[in-house]
């Protein structure tokens, strides 16, 4: 079923935390955790945290003994993510000036926040700067959307209907889905022994029509970009190309590839 207008017309904080964080960002929560090593007395920071999906996953990591700070530029992200938490500590800021002392915690964890940095470099630095010696950093990006088959054949559906354009707003979060890219980037920020891992975990919508209403409500993709006899041609036409990926009770499932830099702090 598309969206209504009501649904429509949420604020974007509430459609990330309703539609995306259970579809995708809680399932790459863990992936990135285990990932980052996190245990149990230790200090985290979240990097670009939105709502607070992968943060309380760390938090329960950590359990009672650790302490964990999530971190956004958006207040709204934030607002959302202290009310279903407010035992975890929020601060608003951006990546590149990371408003935490050097050398303050156990790990930093980042998903899916690198691409839409305005300095993916000095944000590397930064978290760099306040992970302690020995700590360790974990960094999520989408991998390249052709090597994620339900969002690639999307991609190419938008590209098919509508052009560059509007396919371009909906590749703008796997734009660094690159592993060489990222290594630059890695060696740029002068981080120790980075390395780049392939991870992958599932996307799940309750329907074919769930996953493209969800994105056509997101302002990081297609939000504003579709009328509604465009979203009414793009439904229609998505219900036969995502076909391959529904499963008998109607969801839409398909792995999508990330891309992690990790790296640890001498």
């Amino acid at each position: 079923m598309a969206l209504s207008t009501a649904q429509a017309d949420r604020p974007p904080a509430e459609v990330y935390e309703v539609e995306f964080v259970p579809a995708l960002f809680r399932p790459f929560s863990t992936v990135v955790a285990d990932a980052a090593q996190i245990r149990a007395g230790q200090r985290v920071l979240d990097v670009a945290c939105g709502t607070g999906a992968l943060t309380r996953t760390v938090a329960a990591c950590v359990d009672r003994a650790g302490h964990v700070i999530g971190l956004d530029a958006n207040p709204q992200m934030l607002g959302v993510a202290r009310r279903l938490d407010p035992s975890i500590e929020w601060l608003e800021g951006r990546a590149e000036a990371l408003p935490l002392p050097d050398a303050s915690v156990d790990a930093v964890v980042s998903q899916f926040g690198l691409m839409f940095f305005d300095d993916r470099v000095a944000a590397l630095r930064e978290m760099a700067r306040v992970l302690k010696p020995g700590g360790r950093l974990v960094v999520a990006v989408c991998d390249a959307v052709e090597r994620s088959p339900g969002y690639g054949a999307l991609a190419a559906l938008l590209h098919e209907l509508f052009g560059a354009r509007v396919a371009d707003a909906f590749r703008a979060p796997f734009a660094i889905g690159d592993a060489a890219l990222l290594s630059r980037l890695a060696q740029q920020a002068e981080l120790p022994h980075a390395q780049v891992l392939s991870r992958s975990a599932a996307v799940r919508f309750a329907s074919i029509d769930a996953l493209v209403s969800a994105e056509r409500a997101c302002i990081w993709t297609l939000g504003g970009l579709l009328d509604a006899a465009q979203f009414a041609r793009l439904l229609h036409e998505a219900r036969r190309v995502l076909a391959p990926w529904v499963q008998a009770d109607g969801r839409v499932a398909f792995e999508m590839p990330s891309l992690l830099i990790v790296a640890n702090k001498d």
